[in-house]
């Protein structure tokens, strides 16, 4: 049995080595377009399912695909398409709270284990030299929502409820759960 993170991102591959575990990396190529009138936890989820399935596993290994988006006023922010996008991400969050949804899937031969873990993201208020050094640094450009909690934005945000792990990009208290339930039925 392997253990394969179906991702090429550095920051799921350093967080599901804090698992403590041997794995695997395959990059899969899919589509990761969403419906962005659609509901945002089910597309997220929708994602991270097709990412799993174009993983090529035997049937006993196990497979984890993760993606991940932030939402405003129930519109789902990508990665930013330019500097100027990131700017305007950034000037939609500065002052509220917003989520980060992370669909999660993991799958085994024909067992399927999907779901969405949703955090909530308190940002203070942003000056527009704030965004603006935070944008020049190059950090928001691939992430999410154009931030990482975890690097540059970490003094942007005031509070949050729930998995800080989730934010950076990988639920590890709920994956831990669903590859210890797999584990255990092994026995």
């Amino acid at each position: 049995m392997r253990l394969i993170l179906a991702s090429q991102s550095p920051r799921r591959q350093e967080l599901l080595g804090k698992l403590g575990m041997d794995f695997q990396i395959q990059v899969p190529d899919v589509d990761e377009q969403m419906d962005l009138l659609g509901d945002p936890a089910q597309q997220v989820a929708a994602v991270s399912l097709r990412k799993a399935q174009a993983v090529q596993a035997e049937p006993d290994d196990v497979v984890i695909a993760a993606d991940t988006v932030v939402v405003c006023d129930g519109k789902i922010l990508g990665k930013p398409k330019s500097t100027e996008h990131a700017a305007q991400m950034l000037r939609m969050l500065s002052g509220r709270a917003h989520q980060v949804m992370t669909g999660l899937t993991v799958l085994q031969g024909n067992r399927q284990e999907s779901c969405t873990e949703i955090t909530t993201v308190h940002f203070k208020s942003l000056t527009d030299q704030e965004i603006a050094r935070y944008v020049a640094s190059g950090d928001p450009m691939d992430k999410a929502g154009a931030y990482g909690i975890q690097s540059g934005a970490t003094m942007f945000v005031e509070g949050i409820e729930g998995d800080y792990f989730n934010v950076v990009g990988l639920p590890l208290c709920r994956l831990y759960k669903v590859l210890q339930k797999i584990m255990e039925e092994r026995k």
